[in-house]
This record gives C-alpha cells, structure tokens and sequence, in this order.
C-alpha cells in the first residue's frame, strides 16, 4: 500500500485514526502493531514473514548481546551477519552471480529473487538497535511487540526516514497527541502529498521521454536532469514529509530527513541536507567505526570512499549506484584535499553552481538504466545533434515548464515568507487552510492519473 493512493487515503488511514484515537491507551500499540502489519502486507503478503523473522531474530540476540556481556560480542556479529546475508541474499545475489558469470564465463543460473519492499530500510533499523544495545546507548527491548512497532511503524516502513530506536524508544510506551499536534501532523502529510503528487509526478513523464531517447537534444538533456533532480527530491523528500506528519497524528516524532539540499555550496554540504538519516547512519555505524578522520589523512580518504561504495550499493544492485557512490567520494576527497579553501573564495552564487551541477551529474547514473546510458546522455549535454531546438520544443509543453519552475522555487527555504506567516495567528491559519486547498488538488490529479510509486521503493 502507498500513500498515494485511494485505498490508504480513503479507506485505511481515516478507519485506523479512528480506531486508534478510541480505543483505551494500553491497546493503541496493538492497534498500531496490526494496522503496519496489514499495511506491508496489503501489497508484500508473502515477504512481510521474512520481516516479521527478523523482528524475532534480532529481539532474542539484542537480549543476548545484553545478558551475556562477556559472550556480546558474538551476539553482535551473529546480527551484522544475519542482517546482512538477508540484505544479500535478496537485494545482491542475484547481481553477484551476473558478475561471476562475466568473470568467469559461466553459466550458473538462480532463480530470480524479487526484492522485499522496504528491507534496506528496516534492515538499518533494527541492526542499529541490535548495535547500539551493544554499546549500552540502549536497553534491550524486553517487550517484543514494541520491538516489532519500532521495525514496522507504517509511516516509515516503507521508504524511510532511517528511525533509530533511541529516537523513539521512549514514544513507543509513553506519547500523547493533542489538537496542535494532530493539525501539524495532517497538514505537514497534506503538503508531503501535494510535493509528490503535484511536482514529482508531473515532471515524471518528460524525465521519462529524455532517459528513453526520445528527442535527443543539448537543450532537452540539460532540461531532463534539471527535471529528475527535481523529481527526485520531491518523490523523496515528499514521503519523507509523509511520514513525518503520520508519525505526529500517531504520537511520534521523527526527525528530519532533509534540509533544502539544493541551496547547498559544497558537496560535504548536500550530503549533510540529502538523506540526513542515511548519512547520519553511515557516519556512526560505519565511518567512525572505521576510523572516521582519527587516523591520518590517507586513511580518512580510503574511509570516505568504502562509505560512499556501501551508500551507492545499498541504493540497489547496479554498477550504475556503486558509481554513484565513488562519484561523491572522489568529490569530498578532492573538498578535504583543499578545494574547500578555494571553494571559500568563491562567489556565493559560483559556490551555489558547482554543488548543482556535481549533484546534476551524479542523478545521470542515478537514473540511467546503465553505466553506458549515462555516459551516453552526458555525451549529449554538449554535442549537438541537429536541430536541437526544434527536438525540445516539440518534447516539452507549457505544462513540464510551469511545473519545473514551480519546483525550482520551492527548492529554496523562503525564511522570510515563513516568519512573515508564523508571525500571526491569522496568517498561519490561512497557510494551512491554502495548503489543505492545494491537498484538495492534488488527489483531483491523483485520482485523474492513476496510481504512482514512489521512487525510493525500489531501493
């Protein structure tokens, strides 16, 4: 089930609000419990076991690893190997075979594996729980049910935010919603849908026709990866606003998972606004265990490229992400090596220019079905083809524009309009009346187009 569609809107989501706001308080984790269960079950009916196994699995090691402090240790790589070979078998196998076909020039054939929804994400959860139990930043979960809310809490379930458990390991057993809570929740999921709905999906199909070949031109190039980087940061940053508002309707607060990425001068900058709980998770469990930047300059650089080899193939199975992933390291490496000295320099709007463009660039083997398709399209940002103009005249409309324009606008952070409307009582309320009016447009165009997946079901 997703967010954006009749079902949940409809259906799901108003019949368990209500159901969850009645009931006494002891049963509402139970309520809560059932409703993610039949969530990913609505749509993953046989994999939501393979999750529900590893709620088991990592309940009973984060108590081992707690009980026997000795013996903890064992406990703890028994989790990161469990966790892992689940993520392999069922995200890596399949490409890990291709590759020792090519290598070897074999022929070893394994039946396709479909791929879990959400299991990159609850994968990182529930083994930052088993890890930090480790450390002693948390207590094990005794009470299994509530582990298994923290796994399967519908509104990030899915698609994210990365939730850590001592984020919300209080929540879970002790939170309340009253009326301010419940309005900001509702209006911050009303603005997350209309983002998705109303800017992502509308600039979809002219992505679609570029990345396919259709109309090949410098001008349509340039206009398709300014478009996919729009419609990647709205699809995302739009569900993210989802389940953030969904998390408050229900008591909960996430934190944020992004920060205006796009207003970003450096690339060490966007990676600390992009993906703020993937970032973050790779930090503390994988570059600072490494070493981080304790031990000397050239380890640092190495530490920086195996973290951005592991976030590029965590997005998914694909020379194409791993590519992805050493582009931004060798950019932060080169930041690190001095260029963030001369990037001080800099104009403001040159410095604004170059994070641009570096995450422009890296959204091209992010998008491209191959590594060879992407060099392809860079290829055709600056070599004309013919009549160029005439190719993006006739691929674009008035409709891919306006929506373009209307994109790049809400990429910036406004502060002083917001100060202007937080100001009063008055102009908040009409903010939120004219957002719910914008949330009323987005499900006519929801309902006019059909249904619409998120881009970050995939990884």
């Amino acid at each position: 089930m997703v967010f954006s569609s009749t079902v949940f809107l409809f259906i799901f989501l108003p019949a368990l609000l209500v159901v969850y706001h009645v009931v006494p308080r002891i049963l509402k984790n139970y309520v809560l419990l059932a409703a993610s269960i039949a969530f990913y079950a609505w749509g993953e009916p046989k994999n939501v076991f393979i999750m529900i196994l590893s709620i088991v699995v990592n309940y009973i090691l984060g108590l081992l690893v707690e009980r026997f402090n000795k013996q903890k240790k064992v406990f703890l790589v028994l989790a990161v190997v469990y966790n892992l070979a689940m993520l392999f078998v069922f995200k890596y196998l399949n490409f890990s075979v291709g590759i020792i076909n090519t290598i070897f020039r074999s022929n070893v054939q394994i039946a396709q594996i479909a791929l879990p929804i959400g299991i990159s994400f609850y994968t990182f959860q529930i083994l930052s729980y088993v890890i930090d139990v480790y450390r002693g930043e948390v207590k094990a979960q005794k009470n299994f049910f509530h582990l298994a809310l923290y796994v399967s809490l519908f509104p990030q379930l899915i698609a994210g935010p990365i939730v850590r458990y001592s984020d919300v390991e209080k929540q879970i057993v002790d939170r309340k919603v009253d009326l301010n809570k419940f309005r900001e929740g509702a209006i911050r999921f009303c603005v997350g849908f209309s983002k998705k709905v109303l800017i992502a999906d509308q600039v979809a199909g002219y992505v679609d026709q570029i990345f396919g070949g259709a109309y090949p031109s410098i001008i349509s190039y340039w206009v398709g990866i300014i478009a996919y980087s729009l419609q990647i940061f709205f699809d995302f940053s739009g569900y993210s606003d989802m389940a953030i508002g969904l998390g408050k309707m229900f008591g909960f607060d996430f934190l944020e998972n992004f920060d205006y990425p796009y207003i970003s001068q450096s690339v060490q900058e966007f990676w600390r606004r992009w993906h703020i709980s993937l970032s973050s998770w790779f930090r503390d469990y994988l570059y600072i265990p490494l070493g981080g930047n304790r031990k000397g300059t050239v380890r640092t650089y190495i530490n920086l490229c195996i973290v951005f080899f592991m976030t590029g193939l965590w997005h998914g199975a694909s020379f194409n992400f791993i590519v992805w992933g050493l582009f931004y390291a060798v950019f932060l490496v080169i930041e690190r090596l001095g260029f963030k000295n001369v990037l001080a320099k800099l104009p403001r709007v040159i410095r604004h220019l170059y994070a641009i463009l570096v995450a422009m660039f890296g959204w091209i083997f992010f998008r491209a079905e191959t590594l060879t398709a992407a060099l392809q399209y860079i290829k055709g940002m600056f070599v004309l083809q013919g009549k160029d103009f005439a190719k993006f005249v006739f691929v674009i409309n008035p409709m891919y524009i306006f929506f373009i324009v209307v994109g790049i606008i809400f990429c910036m952070p406004h502060n002083k309009i917001k100060d202007l409307v937080n100001k009063h009582e008055a102009t908040m309320i009409i903010a939120d009346f004219v957002k719910v009016l914008v949330f009323a447009l987005a499900i006519s165009y929801m309902l006019g187009s059909g249904f619409s997946p998120f881009l970050y079901f995939r990884f």
